[in-house]
């Protein structure tokens, strides 16, 4: 039995890390954490617990939380996880992180979207966690940076595409669509009720922070440095990222050829669905699940290459795709634990 430290639990990753575990059948959530909620029964935070767990938040500290676990998932803000990761790892822990502290390969790039870095040297022996693309080094990884929800939606969608050489990497566009989870738990303005509900909006139109991992990875992909286009919007639901992706093809290619590209590169994926010729994906089918659905297409009036993607931004997005690298970490078979059938309706 895997012993698990949840570190930073009262958001909506940390809730839905320890609803997925608690039915994983190797893992053991020995301790989670919460400033605000230290002391308070996670089933009054959380009613959904109700019956399901006596866990209670704590807010001990990494060095004491580290003696009870053998694995740690990280689910704190963007900045705060460099500065307990070096504790974790130095006490012989696995960590999970699933901020972006560790995904970015440049310093200077991540210092210029998010902060200055103060574990620097720990960027090179992290892990990006899209098991897709990195299973191998995954398996073998102390230090695992689970990436993000926007991203994950992106990378998977083109990398076919860019692998295969089908479309000319300076033109891709990313149009997405996200869920209101995606802000987080914390009290926003933009992300209450009545501002949400009824309404279809785009922001940081001029540039999201996801940006530089998606153009890390894609970069890899095409063999050479990427800038895309990418615009988010915010849809009045709560679960779920519909990401629809454009790229100007090199080549005379049809449609079905396009697929079978796909569903080689992909082959027997555990979380990845390609949908047949005609068909593309709705966050209704994925909400719940760790998949990512897939639908792609040729535009010929215009030589683009169209595809589809939709993943629940809380599992595949984020804390779903975290399990499927701790097992792949601890040696269990890599959907241990996960969803396989999302809600519907």
């Amino acid at each position: 039995m895997i012993k698990i430290c949840i570190y930073g639990g009262s958001g909506y990753t940390g809730e839905e890390l320890l609803r997925l575990l608690l039915a994983h059948p190797e893992a053991q959530v020995v301790s989670i954490t919460s400033r605000r909620f230290a002391g308070v029964p996670v089933a009054e935070v959380y009613p959904v617990f109700v019956g399901q767990t006596d866990l209670v938040f704590t807010d001990e500290k990494p060095e004491v939380l580290g003696n009870s676990a053998d694995l740690v998932f990280l689910a704190l803000p963007h900045g705060v996880s460099m500065g307990v990761a070096p504790i974790f790892l130095e006490a012989g822990k696995k960590v999970i992180d699933l901020s972006a502290d560790f995904r970015i390969r440049d310093i200077a790039v991540y210092e210029s979207w998010y902060r200055k870095h103060t574990a620097a040297a720990l960027i090179e022996e992290a892990v990006y966690g899209l098991p897709e693309l990195y299973r191998d080094r995954i398996r073998n990884a102390r230090l695992l940076a689970n990436p993000g929800c926007y991203p994950t939606s992106v990378i998977l969608g083109l990398a076919p595409a860019l692998r295969s050489g089908l479309i000319e990497p300076s033109s891709v566009i990313a149009d997405s669509k996200s869920g209101v989870s995606g802000s987080g738990r914390e009290p926003q303005i933009a992300s209450l009720f009545c501002e949400v509900a009824e309404g279809f909006k785009a922001y940081k139109v001029e540039g999201h922070r996801h940006i530089p991992e998606m153009e890390q990875e894609l970069g890899i992909l095409a063999g050479r440095q990427m800038t895309i286009s990418f615009v988010p919007h915010l849809l009045p639901v709560k679960r779920g990222i519909l990401t629809t992706l454009y790229g100007k093809l090199v080549k005379d290619i049809g449609a079905e050829e396009v697929l079978e590209i796909y569903r080689k590169f992909y082959g027997k994926e555990p979380f990845v669905r390609i949908y047949r010729a005609g068909q593309f994906p709705n966050i209704s089918s994925v909400a719940g699940s760790n998949f990512c659905d897939i639908g792609v297409t040729i535009d010929k009036r215009t030589g683009r290459l169209i595809a589809v993607t939709a993943i629940d931004n809380l599992v595949k997005g984020a804390s779903g795709q975290a399990i499927q690298n701790m097992n792949l970490m601890c040696n269990l078979p890599e959907e241990t634990g996960l969803p396989r059938t999302g809600l519907y309706p």
